[in-house]
C-alpha cells in the first residue's frame, strides 16, 4: 500500500520555494529512497514534506486556469497556455480574446490530502527521533498545507468531505465500505475546519530567524497571512450569497450556503489574524516614502522583482531551461511585440481600458476618486464606440501632440503595472497605435493603411513593420495575436533589466504569495464591512499604500475606497477574480458586458499631426455580443466523481 500511495512521489525534484534553497529540508533524493524509509525516517518525512509543499494550489506564473491547472510549466501547445485568471476578469483580455469566469477545471485534490494525512500519522511513530522544534515545525508545515489545500476546495465547491485522517482502516474487503464514503460538510463547517487548521499552524510554528526560511518556507506569519486571507473570503460569501441566491439540496443542506448572520465572526478572524500579523511579524512596505512620483513608480515596479521586507511567502523559480520543472514564461509571453525575446507567442496580455480609469491621477482633493483617461473635452468619457471606424469626428476630441500625454498624471501603480502607449520599456519607445484620420477626414481603424504628409509616411499601427509597432495587429488571427488588443501591455512581473532567451521556463521572477499590503487591505475591508476592528488604524493602513504611490492626501475610510484601492494596489496578482466571487458580483458585472479598449490614433486633418484616443468595445467581447456570468452555477463548481462517491451535487449542475 506504502508503495502505492508515494509512487507519484518519485519524480518530483524541485518544489516550491524551497527550489532555490534545497538544503533547507535537507532532501534525500528521491529515487534512492524507498517508501518504507520515507515514511519511518526524519529525512524520509522532511523529503516528503518536500513534495507536500508542491500540492499547494498557489495561483502563481505556473497555474494554467484554462489549461490544466496547477504546476503547469512550458508551452503546451494550445493558446490558453498563455491565459491567466485576471483575463477572465475586468482586469485585462487575453490578446486573442478570453472570455470571462467562472473558470472550470477538475481540481479535486483528495490524493494530495491523503497524502498529508498519511503525514501526521508518521510523523508521530518518529516523534521520539526528532527535536521539539523540528517536530513543532514540521507538524505545523503540514496544518498549513492542508488548510491551503482545503481552502481550494471550498471557495470552488463550498462545503466538502473533511478528512483529517488516513482512511485505510476503513476499508474491509467484501463490505460496502461506508466508513471510506464520507459525505460533504456543510459549507460553514468547511471554513471552520480550514481556520481550525490555521489555527494549529500558528500556535506551534517555531519563530524563524533565517530570511530564506521566513520567506520561501510556511511561518507562523505565512499562516497568519493565509488566515487573513481564507476569513475574508469566508466572511464575504456568508454576507453577499443572497445577492446570488440559489436552490437545490446543496443549498437546503448548507452545502453551498452560508447566512449573513455567520459573516461577523468570519470578519473579526480576518481582523485578529491581521493585527496580529502587522503589529508583531516586522515587515514593513517596501520604500513607503518615495521622493517623487517617479520614484514611487519604479519603487512598485521593483517590489515585485526584488527580495524585500514587505514579502512574507514567496515561490522561487530556478532556469526552466536547465532545470526540469522549474522556472516560466511570463517575460517569454507578455513582452511587447517591439521587445519579444524571441519565442512564438508574446504581447498576449492586455489589460483593459475598464481598469486603466480606476487609477487615480494626483489631484489629491482628500476624495480618493478614480480619473478617467482624458478622451474629451467636454468631460464626456462615457461614450463608448462598438466599432473605431465609425466614429463621429464632430465630437469634441481632445487632440496630444504625443501619445503618452494622457497617461503622465496617472498613479504611480498605474505607470508600474502598464506598458501605456508612447511608454518606454526596455530603452525602446512602445508603439501602440489602432488607427488614423487622413488629410481627407477618413477614419481607417484595425486595418493597414499609410499615408504621406509634409515628407513623412504615417501608417495605422504607428510603423510600418511589424517588429515596430505594439497593438492592434492581426486581431481576430488567434495565432498571431501578438499585438494588445486593448490600448495597454502588462508590465507589472516583467523583467526589464534582464535578457531573458526566447524558449520557455526561462523565466526566474519570484512569484509572491503573501505581502503586507495585502494584509492592510483584508483588514481595511473587514472594518468597513463589519464595524468590528480600529477603524482608525484601517484608515492608516489605506493611506499608507497611498502615500507610497506618491499621494499627499488622505481618504476617508469606505468600503467603496477599500476597493478600489485593491484594484489598483492588487491588479493582475490574481485577487481580482476571486474578489468578484466572494461577493458574488461576478453576474452583475458581467451581463452581456464588453470590456473596453483604447483607441489611439493619429489624426492628419491638420498642418501638425495630433493623436487622439477613441474609446472603443474590447474588439473580441463585441465579435461575442458580450460576455455573462451565469449565475445559476457559476459560483460553486460541479462535484467531480458523483458516480462514485455518492456526494450531493451542486445547484445547477
Amino acid at each position: 500500500m506504502k508503495n502505492k500511495i508515494l509512487a507519484c512521489l518519485f519524480s518530483i525534484t524541485l518544489l516550491l520555494g524551497i527550489s532555490s534553497c534545497t538544503d533547507l529540508l535537507e532532501l534525500e533524493p528521491l529515487d534512492k529512497t524507498s517508501a518504507e524509509d520515507l515514511l519511518a525516517s526524519t529525512k524520509g518525512l522532511k523529503t516528503l514534506m518536500a513534495t507536500l509543499y508542491n500540492s499547494i494550489p498557489m495561483e502563481d506564473f505556473s497555474f494554467y486556469p484554462a489549461d490544466g491547472g496547477f504546476n503547469k510549466y512550458g508551452w503546451g501547445g494550445g493558446l490558453q497556455s498563455t491565459f491567466r485568471l485576471p483575463m477572465y476578469t475586468d482586469e485585462a483580455t487575453a490578446s486573442a480574446g478570453s472570455g470571462v469566469g467562472p473558470v472550470v477545471f477538475s481540481y479535486w485534490p483528495y490524493s494530495e490530502i491523503r497524502q498529508t494525512n498519511k503525514f501526521f500519522e508518521s510523523l508521530e511513530k518518529v516523534k521520539a527521533d526528532l527535536n521539539e522544534t523540528t517536530y513543532k515545525q514540521l507538524k505545523s508545515e503540514a496544518h498549513f498545507i492542508r488548510a491551503y489545500i482545503y481552502f481550494g476546495l471550498a471557495k470552488r465547491y463550498g462545503g466538502v468531505p473533511l478528512i483529517d485522517k488516513v482512511l485505510d482502516g476503513e476499508y474491509v474487503a467484501g463490505s460496502g465500505n461506508e466508513g471510506l464514503y464520507i459525505p460533504r460538510s456543510t459549507e460553514k463547517e468547511t471554513w471552520n475546519f480550514i481556520l481550525k487548521e490555521l489555527d494549529l499552524a500558528i500556535e506551534n510554528m517555531p519563530v524563524v530567524s533565517d530570511a530564506a526560511e521566513r520567506k520561501y518556507r510556511a511561518t507562523k506569519w505565512a499562516a497568519l497571512a493565509l488566515k487573513s486571507r481564507v476569513a475574508l473570503h469566508a466572511a464575504s460569501v456568508a454576507k453577499y450569497w443572497n445577492h446570488a441566491p440559489l436552490s437545490g439540496d446543496a443549498v437546503s443542506s448548507n452545502l453551498a450556503k452560508m447566512d449573513a448572520a455567520d459573516a461577523t465572526a468570519f470578519y473579526q478572524q480576518c481582523i485578529d489574524a491581521s493585527t496580529q500579523l502587522i503589529e508583531n511579524g516586522g515587515f514593513s512596505l517596501y520604500k513607503p516614502h518615495p521622493a517623487d512620483r517617479t520614484e514611487a513608480a519604479k519603487n512598485f515596479q521593483n517590489l515585485f522583482l526584488t527580495s524585500n521586507e514587505e514579502i512574507i511567502f514567496v515561490k522561487a523559480y530556478l532556469d526552466g531551461t536547465s532545470v526540469p520543472n522549474q522556472g516560466h514564461s511570463w517575460d517569454i509571453y507578455y513582452n511587447p511585440s517591439q521587445t519579444s525575446p524571441g519565442f512564438h507567442k508574446w504581447g498576449r496580455y492586455s489589460p483593459t481600458l475598464d481598469l486603466a480609469d480606476v487609477f487615480e491621477d494626483y489631484s489629491d482633493n482628500g476624495k480618493g476618486e478614480s480619473a478617467k483617461i482624458v478622451t474629451r473635452t467636454d468631460g464626456n468619457e462615457d461614450y463608448i464606440y462598438t466599432d473605431p471606424n465609425r466614429i463621429d469626428l464632430s465630437l469634441p476630441f481632445k487632440q496630444y501632440d504625443d501619445p503618452m500625454e494622457p497617461f503622465l498624471n496617472k498613479d504611480a501603480r498605474f505607470q508600474a503595472s502598464i506598458i501605456f502607449p508612447g511608454a518606454t520599456w526596455k530603452n525602446t519607445k512602445i508603439v501602440i497605435q489602432g488607427g488614423m484620420i487622413k488629410s481627407n477626414g477618413k477614419v481607417v481603424a484595425y486595418a493597414t493603411d499609410s499615408e504621406t504628409k509634409n515628407g513623412v509616411t504615417y501608417y495605422t499601427y504607428g510603423a510600418e513593420g511589424a517588429a515596430e509597432f505594439s497593438g492592434f495587429y492581426k486581431m481576430g488571427s488567434s495565432d498571431d495575436a501578438n499585438y494588445t488588443c486593448s490600448g495597454f501591455l502588462i508590465r507589472k512581473y516583467l523583467q526589464e533589466g534582464k535578457t531573458v532567451m526566447g524558449v520557455s521556463n526561462s523565466s526566474t521572477t519570484p512569484f509572491i504569495d503573501f505581502r503586507l499590503a495585502e494584509i492592510f487591505l483584508n483588514y481595511a475591508e473587514a472594518v468597513a464591512e463589519s464595524g468590528q476592528g480600529d477603524a482608525a488604524k484601517a484608515k492608516g493602513y489605506l493611506n499608507a499604500l497611498r502615500k507610497r504611490a506618491g499621494h499627499q492626501d488622505e481618504i476617508s475610510l469606505t468600503l467603496a475606497n477599500v476597493l478600489k484601492e485593491r484594484k489598483v494596489e492588487l491588479a493582475f496578482e490574481g485577487f481580482r477574480y476571486w474578489d468578484l466571487m466572494r461577493r458574488r458580483e461576478f453576474h452583475t458585472l458581467f451581463a452581456g458586458t464588453r470590456r473596453t479598449a483604447l483607441v489611439p490614433m493619429v489624426d492628419l486633418r491638420g498642418d501638425v499631426p495630433k493623436y487622439i484616443f477613441v474609446r472603443a468595445n474590447n474588439y473580441y467581447d463585441e465579435f461575442a455580443n458580450g460576455r455573462t456570468f451565469p449565475a445559476d452555477n457559476g459560483y460553486y463548481q460541479s462535484i467531480p466523481g458523483r458516480n462514485t462517491n455518492n456526494l450531493i451535487e451542486n445547484p445547477g449542475h
